[in-house]
């Protein structure tokens, strides 16, 4: 119950009313006739399922949620409150945004949306954050409230497939596929790039058609901006140059939280806290890195260090310095904490002495009292910091722990057996509607929970469906992701577009149905990779020949599909050339050396029937921009 209640003050009533029908499935099973029935099985049973085992609350998604998601959501906080999601926002601005046509203000919002979905995870706040800033550059730029807000909410929710987190799913997947954690950051590669593509392709249609305007945005030029600021990409590329010598997912991922914490210092207007407290870090981790360092000299440790590789080098001395700099940044921060308490019991006496010398002058208008707020805001960043990471932390734990009772009940009844084959055998024991019919349990599934929940409930009762098929457990457990992030722009409970309609004023409902437009082409992808083992190659499974080759394909399956969905080529295109550009694609998807040439041969009619139905109108391909100032 305590679990169940933690989810909704979290996450709303779906997870746990969803949590209690399964509940009540385990208690009363003997009561369904048919295949889904089952003996049933008294509380006490179901709670040592859910208590005593690793198969419930306990399970693979809050062991991992509690070892590594908390350090990510961490990560993700210290990044934005030293400014990294601003940076990402206005560096995208500043390479984009001044591209002189009226495609510019899109093409930044799919850029910033990428960038900062590496930072947050979260499609919702991704979407906000993105919109606050961005809504007003696409108003100027003539783009109607909904399109505006269907774009934000498809560059939002990119947050979700994006590496290095993946939404919080990446080592949920990781554990389920016994992989490390690096490997399902290569999986989601390629298909992260062709959801971008996708929408980029999209949105650029859309911005042709509406004739949408350039914008003249305020930003510094792009290298000053890199040169001051750049520092906020290198926390980044240690996550992953750690995690490629073989530094554990574990201490890659706190070292990085060092390195952005650290790097936040290089510019007064980032720094995370006081010098002061950081300085009292720095000494305490210095302290106890030399203290390690000599006891493992008396113990003859260092010998052999000369016939270590470099990574095993790294492997040796990552956890001295992660030891060294988490007590120091917990002195920093119970420091930062002193500081901010100390500040909030001076600010009112200090006000009341300004209002007391300058007669009455409004508190907090005085020098001291402006003094204090400002001293305290830079103290109190570290703190905010990590009280957003910790709520974050709270949200993820108590979904994985709810879906863990869910997979609980699946296990006991055998429910998930039961489902698999009842896919298998509506399907005919055909892969294609075996993975449609998956496609669309997900997707159901996804609009009634959260994506994490949503992928570990389908991990067990799903995959074992499409594996039984003959398809990689890599490929299944990918396609089920994807399908669980669908749900999250589709309505009812599409999060993400209602947060970006409210902020734009647009309708809800069209604004959905617009985000789902943008993202459409990209989730026709995972048919691709489990419909065909060349298909695998998109997630950089194979050689590297039919990796190129695939990936080369997809993406002009990717341009195929967006002609039909968009209506955009050259020009405006008309219906023949739509339908041929879209049959194109969907051949293209396939992955298939007959299904390459069908595709490459529609895709060329397509052309052909542009370009000449275009001169037959007399109508010239269209400069953008081109729409009424």
């Amino acid at each position: 119950l305590l679990t169940l209640e933690a989810t909704r003050r979290t996450t709303g009533w779906a997870l746990p009313i969803t949590a209690g029908f399964f509940l009540l499935y385990g208690l009363y099973g003997a009561l369904i006739p048919g295949t889904f029935g089952h003996r049933g099985y008294r509380m006490d049973r179901i709670v040592g399922q859910n208590y005593l085992t690793l198969e419930g609350i306990f399970g693979t998604p809050l062991e991992v949620a509690a070892t590594f998601i908390v350090l990510f959501t961490i990560y993700g906080a210290v990044l934005e409150y030293s400014g990294a999601g601003k940076f990402f926002i206005d560096w995208s601005f500043a390479a984009l945004g001044k591209s002189g046509s009226g495609t510019g203000p899109g093409r930044t919002v799919t850029a910033a949306g990428f960038l900062l979905g590496t930072v947050s995870g979260s499609g919702v706040a991704t979407t906000v954050t993105l919109g606050s800033l961005a809504w007003p550059m696409l108003k100027r730029a003539g783009y109607d409230r909904n399109v505006a807000g269907g774009l934000l909410s498809a560059a939002g929710i990119g947050a979700l497939l994006s590496p290095p987190t993946l939404g919080a799913a990446a080592f949920i997947i990781a554990e389920y596929l016994e992989v490390s954690y690096l490997r399902v950051l290569i999986y989601a590669t390629i298909p992260t790039a062709l959801y971008y593509l996708s929408c980029l392709l999209m949105i650029e249609a859309d911005s042709r058609r509406m004739k949408t305007r350039a914008v003249d945005i305020e930003t510094p030029p792009l290298w000053e901006l890199t040169a001051k600021f750049g520092y906020h990409f290198t926390s980044l590329f240690v996550i992953v140059i750690l995690l490629a010598v073989g530094i554990t997912p574990f201490m890659a991922v706190f070292l990085s939280i060092v390195a952005a914490f650290a790097l936040s210092f290089l510019r007064p207007e980032t720094r995370l806290t006081s010098l002061r407290a950081l300085a009292a870090g720095a000494v305490l981790g210095l302290i106890v890195l030399v203290r390690d360092l000599i006891t493992l000299n008396n113990a003859g440790r260092f010998a052999n260090l000369g016939n270590l590789s470099v990574p095993e080098l790294l492997n040796f001395f990552a956890p001295l310095l992660g030891r060294a700099s988490f007590l120091g940044m917990m002195l920093t921060a119970l420091i930062s904490a002193g500081l901010v308490m100390r500040r909030r019991f001076q600010a009112p006496r200090a006000d009341a002495l300004d209002a007391r010398a300058a007669g009455a002058a409004p508190a907090g208008v005085g020098t001291a009292g402006h003094t204090a707020t400002a001293g305290g805001a830079e103290s109190s960043r570290l703190l905010q910091a990590l009280e957003a990471g910790g709520k974050g932390a709270i949200s993820i734990a108590s979904t994985t722990a709810t879906a863990g009772v869910i997979v609980s009940i699946v296990t006991l009844t055998g429910l998930g057996q039961k489902l698999s084959g009842q896919i298998v055998d509506l399907a005919n024991n055909n892969l294609f509607f075996t993975v449609l019919f998956a496609a669309v349990a997900v997707w159901i599934l996804g609009l009634a929970v959260p994506v994490t929940a949503s992928y570990i409930i389908a991990a067990v009762m799903i995959v074992p469906a499409l594996e039984r098929l003959g398809v990689e457990p890599a490929a299944a457990h990918m396609f089920i992701f994807y399908y669980a992030v669908l749900a999250d722009v589709s309505p009812p409970t599409a999060l993400a577009p209602f947060a970006a309609a409210a902020l734009t004023g647009g309708n809800p409902f069209r604004t959905t149905m617009l985000a789902w437009k943008y993202c459409l082409p990209a989730f026709l992808v995972p048919f691709m990779f489990t419909l065909s083992r060349d298909g695998e190659s998109i997630l950089m499974i194979g050689s590297w020949t039919t990796i190129v080759w695939t990936f080369l394909t997809a993406c002009l399956a990717i341009a195929a599909l967006a002609i039909a969905f968009g209506g955009w080529f050259i020009r405006q295109a008309a219906l023949p050339e739509r339908v041929l550009a879209g049959a194109a694609g969907l051949a293209l998807l396939l992955a298939d050396p007959r299904a390459d040439a069908v595709g490459f041969a529609l895709l060329v009619a397509a052309t052909v029937v542009h370009l000449l139905l275009g001169r037959a109108k007399g109508t010239p391909p269209q400069p953008v921009g081109a729409g009424a100032d």
